[in-house]
């Protein structure tokens, strides 16, 4: 036997059960392994929804209803602007106004910067009276793209306004 004659023979030996099994196996752990790397990757860089406990929070699912309600009756008009300058400083302008279009004063509005994406980059806002109805906050290290703009007005520990706003800043 000449030496070319062996190395066919050599190249197509059978396709045994051993060597599926083998194949087999092999592929399945390539793709469990990829699995588990990506769902790693995705939990560390993802944080989701948290939530103390979903229970208590389907029961204040009814109050939040009922403020809505309340809130809608009251007529409140406010409106809220908000500028970033280049060095990450955000500027919110609030004007708030009555039923009747009388400014609203003495209320202690709050508010925050939500990344929609990311509960972690959230940026509280400080914010004051500027004026009658108006009210003025700030914010440091706000980044461009888009937020969720949360406003709320308290008077006498009670919510009297909350307002939920997809904003683009730039």
């Amino acid at each position: 036997m000449n030496s070319d004659m062996m190395r066919t023979q050599n190249a197509m030996r059978p396709i045994t059960g051993r060597f599926v099994l083998i194949a087999v196996v092999s592929f399945f752990l390539v793709v469990i392994s990829v699995n588990m790397v990506m769902m790693r990757l995705a939990i560390g860089t993802l944080p989701g929804t948290e939530v103390e406990s979903t229970y208590g929070a389907s029961l204040a699912y009814q109050k939040e209803i009922q403020a809505a309600h309340e809130q809608d009756a009251r007529g409140w008009q406010v409106d809220a602007h908000v500028q970033r300058k280049a060095d990450g400083a955000a500027t919110l302008i609030l004007q708030a106004k009555d039923a009747g279009g009388k400014p609203l004063t003495g209320l202690a509005f709050s508010g925050y910067l939500a990344r929609p994406t990311d509960r972690r980059a959230d940026q509280p806002l400080d914010v004051i009276e500027s004026g009658e109805g108006k009210y003025r906050g700030t914010a440091s290290g706000v980044a461009p793209g888009q937020w969720d703009l949360v406003i709320e007005a308290d008077a006498g520990g009670k919510r009297l306004f909350l307002s939920h706003n997809r904003i683009v800043l730039n």
